[in-house]
């Protein structure tokens, strides 16, 4: 019988929206600026800041409700692949709680303050690697979405899915992240656990629990040989000392009206601390051999990261087609470490000038260290310094016309617009190493530090050799990643 293919569609908040503009060159592997890429583009400074006012009075009951249907695939994580497309609902962080911040610039604060310790663990995670390319020590470390940094909500600029968990479903918000590889969930017994939106899953209740044993390749995967009778417990730390430990298992995994997967292996952790701001765990997207993406062997997934700001929604699938009209470019391979998605870049051009930045500012070594990873995590676009000192010195110069005012935060770069309407911004645009361009719109490179008018320039320098292209800058097109013929494409207005 041919299997039933899934369909699916998720919701996430629409951030920014994007344009995408495409050059090619027979001659170079950096494409010259042209005529054909806008040198301004204009940012609705009025819109903005309305979406800036709303974010702190969203309501979490305005979410799709889950709903099941009682098709269920089996998936057998060593020798089966999934067929047709999926996609799972989605939604930002900030719709699932509550916010405790008494104004717009408070929320962004505490963004900003997470993303600098997300960068953090990223090159930490990157250094470790290099170190120990093995990665099967009973101690892990992962990236995350949402780190603790204080004992309030704070804002992550992180997505979550509501997914069924168990047999009968039991439905939960948890995190997605492509830069993480191992999925988990707090469980009952917990012995130490945060406070999520829905109950703790009780896996006494489910028919299709089952522990992962010591003996099992699964456990080896994660362990090594450390774990040698019994049940195979797992730990993983996270960059702000958050963790979670528990047992190793395999469960049913279900998406709403799409059905049901079998035998997904995940963490059930006991043992939990941290803020993840009402989710109930983690589902890794990367590209190591534990995350969702491998257990199903998906062909690609793809996504498009919508406004934090406002309601409305987008998708997450996998298997689908990628758009025609995508800006395409190779994925690159990191031989130390598997779970970050690169690509090559090659320049980048203000205003239609092309830079004078060394390509190798942007190369990936043999050794591992540098490159350019495309991150759903990290919000703010880190270049290395001598990049970013290059991007904003053009950009202030090309943007001269607007009234400057003091930097704060991660931004060096902020202008007072709070008596304009509109205003037109220089472009920044990529080039990658296929030869074709990505151009950004003012809406994506200038972005409202509070809710009166002040404007930052949203993008970091970066001291290690790594550069990130945060989710700040890929919000309003469509990303796919063609996990079979190691692509990444771009493809705007495609939520």
């Amino acid at each position: 019988m041919a299997q039933k293919p899934f369909a699916l569609y998720a919701i996430f908040s629409v951030f920014f929206t994007f344009s995408l503009f495409s050059t090619t060159s027979s001659h170079s592997p950096v494409p010259e600026a042209s005529n054909s890429i806008a040198t301004t583009l204009v940012l609705d400074v009025k819109a903005s800041l309305k979406q800036a006012h709303q974010i702190l009075s969203v309501d979490p009951h305005t979410l799709r409700p889950f709903e099941q249907e009682e098709h269920v695939q089996s998936v057998d994580p060593k020798n089966s692949s999934s067929s047709g497309s999926f996609s799972l609902l989605l939604y930002p962080t900030d719709a699932l709680v509550n916010t405790q911040h008494k104004d717009y610039k408070s929320l962004v604060l505490s963004r900003l303050e997470r993303d600098k310790v997300r960068v953090k663990y990223i090159n930490a995670k990157l250094d470790l690697d290099l170190i120990n390319n093995e990665k099967k020590s009973m101690i892990r470390q992962e990236s995350v979405s949402t780190p603790i940094s204080s004992g309030r909500s704070i804002g992550t600029g992180g997505y979550v899915s509501r997914i069924g968990v168990g047999n009968p479903v039991k439905e939960f918000y948890m995190i997605m992240d492509t830069g993480s590889d191992i999925n988990w969930l707090q469980c009952k017994p917990c012995y130490d656990c945060y406070k999520q939106k829905d109950p703790v899953f009780d896996p006494i209740l489910s028919s299709s629990y089952k522990q992962v044993t010591c003996r099992s390749q699964l456990c080896k995967m994660l362990q090594g040989p450390s774990c040698m009778v019994g049940s195979c417990p797992y730990k993983v730390l996270y960059g702000d000392g958050s963790y979670t430990k528990g047992d190793f298992v395999t469960e049913t995994v279900s998406f709403g009206n799409s059905g049901a997967l079998r035998n997904i292996v995940l963490g059930c952790g006991h043992t939990n601390r941290g803020l993840w701001d009402g989710a109930a765990g983690l589902v890794g997207l990367g590209g190591g051999p534990l995350s969702l993406t491998s257990q199903i062997k998906a062909s690609s997934f793809s996504y498009c990261l919508v406004d934090l700001n406002s309601v409305q929604s987008s998708s997450l699938e996998f298997n689908s087609e990628r758009p025609s009209d995508s800006v395409t470019t190779p994925l690159l391979k990191n031989s130390q470490d598997r779970t970050f998605y690169y690509v090559g870049i090659t320049g980048i051009s203000v205003g239609g000038k092309l830079l004078s930045i060394p390509q190798s500012i942007f190369q990936l070594e043999e050794s591992g260290n540098g490159g350019v990873i495309v991150d759903s995590g990290t919000v703010i676009t880190r270049l290395r310094t001598e990049a970013y000192e290059s991007l904003r010195d053009e950009f202030k110069k090309q943007a001269q016309q607007l009234p400057s005012t003091s930097g704060e935060a991660l931004f060096d770069t902020c202008y007072d617009l709070s008596e304009e309407t509109t205003v037109e911004v220089p472009t920044v645009s990529f080039h990658f190493s296929s030869g074709k361009s990505l151009t950004l719109p003012g809406n994506n490179i200038l972005v409202p530090l509070d809710s009166t008018g002040k404007f930052c320039f949203a993008f970091a320098p970066m001291s290690s050799s790594l550069s990130i292209i945060g989710s700040l800058q890929q919000q309003g097109m469509r990303v796919s990643f063609d996990l079979v013929n190691s692509v990444i494409g771009f493809s705007p207005n495609k939520c």
